[in-house]
């Protein structure tokens, strides 16, 4: 969507930097794009940070730790409705206003989130903070388009994209550090002196950088219907686990509005003059192609990030901080091969390389069949180690393909609805797999327990060594519990993988790029 929040920065009037913008230069640009790049960061680092939180979440506010998980969802899901409207408030109201206001609401509600008491008003306010956040990504790039002149746009996007990728990095790591030495409050409050940095710096440092505004007509009937649509859905995904799904009259209710109001969005958002999201673009095979295949493969990906963290807490024993440490290596190769991708795609086939990389990340995926309650540390780092570099072999060339497909004036368009879709997509997928997981375990630790032999004997056993035969009994069904949880993990990561070969084959259905393809700097 950064495109989209940057169409209004790229009249160019030959002042250097082709956006209208006169550039920064010296200490100053160094000092502005850093404080961007730290923008970019804090918003990003909030899509993981919670991810091995969410036990200490539901334990301090007495929830279970799947309900916990809409800690997660609702970030996400309010970044996806958010992101489609960047494009026209950047240009309806400036994008250094819009940046501004959305920074400060960002910090607000990370306070609220951190005082939050209940799951209700904690998810209330992540839902305020991904509104406040989903702006300030594509917002961060615009703004630095404008303040770096134009021979140096290739180093702001490549700061830029670097905050993308060590973000999660970090995201795990300090999630689990503060929740293990502090509170997990603070994964909240953190946000509030660094967001607070940041806006001081941006009026200080960029106040000449404002883009012209226009009045221009919102869809207002067209954004109804989308979040309507993507909120009952969500809302079937989440609550259809504790309400055994269709079974439920509520689950059925929510499941005809989302179906019913995504139909009536389709055909309003085609027939519409301005719409709010384009549907149009979808003409473009490249396009579709491209964006199915990122839909699948980002969710599939984000899933495993928010299962692995939290089987490891609840069922093998890890602490927060060294599951976050765990997790945390997916990002490691990811930072090392992206700078060798563009020139990758110079000489192979884009979609080789896409094939290549989420192949990688599916074979990734099926190497976690081995685990077992007997792992160690760095059999969990391992595949997340590895996989990295199928992250830096996607995302990239998939980008670029997607926005090469359709015509220069939809590329605004095209960005819009690829990182709604990317960012959907991981909602989406965390609350079905999580469901898909815990189902899976109940099933797979109820078959143990039918077939399990010479319980008796180890009660026995553990009787004769001074525990009661409650206590015996209740460690033996912990044990059980724990293998069919480690089954139920295995299982979902099968999926996945043959999830992740199905998201690899849909690339071919793309038409092939011409050779002068170039990498493409937003998305």
């Amino acid at each position: 969507m950064a495109a989209a929040a940057a169409a209004p920065a790229r009249a160019g009037n030959g002042n250097g930097n082709g956006n209208g913008a006169k550039p920064l230069t010296g200490m100053r640009l160094v000092l502005a794009g850093f404080v961007l790049a730290m923008a970019n960061f804090i918003v990003v680092l909030d899509t993981t940070i919670a991810n091995v939180s969410v036990p200490h979440i539901s334990g301090g506010l007495a929830v279970s730790v799947s309900s916990g998980t809409w800690v997660i969802t609702s970030y996400a899901v309010a970044e996806a409705i958010c992101v489609p409207l960047t494009g026209w408030l950047a240009q309806r109201f400036g994008t250094l206003r819009v940046f501004l206001l959305s920074l400060a609401g960002f910090g607000v509600f990370s306070a609220l989130c951190g005082m939050s008491g209940t799951l209700s008003a904690l998810v209330l306010f992540r839902l305020g903070q991904g509104f406040c956040g989903g702006p300030l990504m594509p917002l961060t790039q615009t703004l630095m388009l404008r303040i770096f002149p134009k021979e140096m746009h290739s180093r702001a996007m490549a700061m830029w994209a670097m905050t993308i990728v060590t973000a999660p990095i970090a995201g795990p790591i300090l999630g689990g550090y503060i929740s293990d030495n502090w509170s997990w409050e603070w994964i909240f409050f953190i946000n509030v002196p660094i967001v607070a940095l940041i806006f001081f710096g941006v009026v200080v440092l960029l106040r000449d950088a404002e883009t012209p505004t226009r009045k221009l007509p919102i869809d207002a009937v067209g954004l109804v219907l989308l979040v309507i649509w993507v909120g009952a859905f969500q809302m079937m995904l989440d609550l259809g686990r504790d309400e055994d799904w269709f079974i439920s009259p509520h689950i059925v209710l929510l499941a005809c509005i989302a179906a019913v109001f995504l139909i009536v969005f389709v055909i309003w958002e085609l027939t519409e003059k301005h719409p709010v999201v384009d549907l149009s673009v979808f003409r473009h095979r490249g396009f579709s192609a491209s964006t199915a295949s990122l839909t699948i493969a980002f969710g599939t990906y984000f899933a495993s990030i928010v299962i692995i963290p939290q089987w490891l807490q609840i069922s093998m024993g890890y602490t927060a901080t060294t599951a976050g440490h765990a997790t945390a290596f997916s990002g490691v190769l990811a930072v090392v091969a992206s700078p060798f991708v563009p020139k990758l795609m110079q000489k192979f086939d884009p979609r080789l390389i896409v094939f290549i990389g989420i192949s990688w990340i599916g074979i990734c995926s099926l190497i976690r069949m081995e685990w077992s309650t007997d792992i160690t540390f760095w059999t969990v780092v391992l595949p997340q180690f590895l996989q990295g570099a199928g992250m830096a072999l996607m995302i990239v060339p998939l980008t670029t393909i997607s926005l090469a497909s359709v015509e220069p004036e939809e590329t605004a368009s095209a960005a819009g609805i690829a990182n709604f879709g990317r960012t959907l997509a991981g909602a989406v997928a965390t609350a079905l797999v999580t469901t898909m997981w815990h189902d899976a375990s109940r099933e797979k630790a109820a078959v143990l327990a039918g077939n399990l032999n010479g319980a008796q004997a180890i009660s026995d056993t553990m009787q004769n060594q001074g525990f009661s035969a409650e206590q015996a009994r209740g460690v033996i069904a912990q044990m059980v519990e724990n293998q069919g949880m480690a089954l139920g993990t295995v299982e979902i990561f099968i999926v996945s993988g043959f999830a992740l070969f199905a998201a690899a084959t849909t690339i071919w259905l793309a038409p092939r790029p011409s050779k002068d393809i170039q990498p493409a700097s937003g998305h």
